[in-house]
C-alpha cells in the first residue's frame, strides 16, 4: 500500500501535471465517472484557486496582459515553480522569474519587473509591525562610533530597481486612474515600498537613497553605506536621509559593534 507521501506525490502529479502514471497508481474509484475526468474536477479547483489568489496579488500584470494570457501564465507558472506552503494567498514570489523566462511575455520586457513590485506591496502589507527608533538611544552612542554602525530597516520595506518606468505603468493600471500612454524610453525607477499606518507607500529614490538603504538593508556598516551612496551621487546628504528614514520609520533599530543583547530600538 502506498504510503500517505506518495499518494500526495501522486495526487499533486495527477491533478497539477497530468501524469496518467501517477493517476493509474492512485486506484481510484470513480463511481460512475473515469478516474481521468473526476480528477479533472480537481484540477478544475486547484487552478482556479490560483488563478484567483494570483490576480489579487498581481492585479496590474492582468490587466496589462488580459484575463487570458493571465490565466494561462498562471497555469504554467504553477507547473514550473509548484508551491512548498499550505498557505495559497503566501504563494507567487518567484512569478518574476518566471514571466522573464515565458516565451509569450519576451515582447514586454518590463514585466518582470512590475510583478517584483507588486510581489513588493503585496508583502509589505501582511509583514510584521516594528516600534520607531527612539533617537535618545542614537544619542548614547559615541560620535566615532558612528560609521560602524548597522541599522535595520523595517520589515515592510522593500527596494526595487528596473530601468523602465514600472511606477509610472503602475499608477496607470490602478482602477481610478484615468487613461494615460507610458512612454518606456522615459526612464527607469529606483523605489522604496513601504507600509505607513495601514497604507502601503511607494517612493522614488535618487541613486543616492537607493544606495544607502540597499547597504543598510544588506547589514553593511553606516560607513560603508554611505560610501556606496557617495559613489553614486557624490553631493550625498548622509545626515538628512538619516533623519528622513528615522522620522518615516523606514530605518527602526540599530546595532552597534558592542551590542552583544541585540539591537537598539
Amino acid at each position: 500500500m502506498p504510503s500517505l507521501s506518495e499518494l500526495q506525490r501522486g495526487f499533486a502529479g495527477a491533478t497539477i501535471f497530468s501524469d496518467s502514471a501517477a493517476l493509474a497508481g492512485l486506484g481510484i474509484v470513480a463511481a460512475g465517472l473515469d478516474p481521468a475526468t473526476r480528477i479533472a474536477v480537481y484540477r478544475n479547483n486547484v487552478f482556479g484557486n490560483y488563478r484567483k489568489a494570483l490576480a489579487a496579488t498581481y492585479p496590474v500584470i492582468r490587466r496589462l496582459v488580459g484575463p487570458a494570457f493571465f490565466d494561462a501564465a498562471v497555469d504554467a507558472f504553477v507547473r514550473g515553480y509548484p508551491s512548498r506552503r499550505g498557505d495559497v494567498n503566501r504563494y507567487g514570489a518567484d512569478l518574476s522569474r518566471f514571466l522573464a523566462d515565458y516565451p509569450p511575455a519576451q515582447k514586454l520586457a518590463y514585466l518582470p519587473d512590475m510583478a517584483r513590485l507588486e510581489w513588493a506591496v503585496d508583502q509589505a502589507g501582511i509583514a510584521a509591525d516594528a516600534a520607531a527608533l527612539e533617537t535618545a538611544a542614537l544619542a548614547t552612542v559615541p560620535v566615532e562610533m558612528w560609521s560602524e554602525l548597522r541599522f535595520l530597516l523595517h520589515p515592510s520595506v522593500r527596494l526595487i530597481e528596473s530601468s523602465y518606468p514600472i511606477l509610472h505603468i503602475w499608477r496607470v493600471n490602478q482602477p481610478d486612474a484615468e487613461d494615460e500612454t507610458v512612454d518606456l524610453g522615459e526612464g527607469g525607477d529606483r523605489l522604496l515600498v513601504q507600509r505607513t499606518g495601514q497604507a502601503v507607500v511607494i517612493e522614488r529614490l535618487d541613486a543616492g537613497e537607493h544606495a544607502l538603504l540597499a547597504g543598510l538593508s544588506a547589514g553593511v556598516k553606516l560607513a560603508d553605506a554611505s560610501r556606496c551612496a557617495g559613489k553614486v551621487d557624490s553631493a550625498f546628504d548622509l545626515a538628512g536621509a538619516l533623519q528622513r528614514y528615522v522620522a518615516a520609520q523606514t530605518i527602526v533599530a540599530f546595532r552597534a559593534p558592542d551590542l552583544a543583547q541585540g539591537p537598539r530600538r
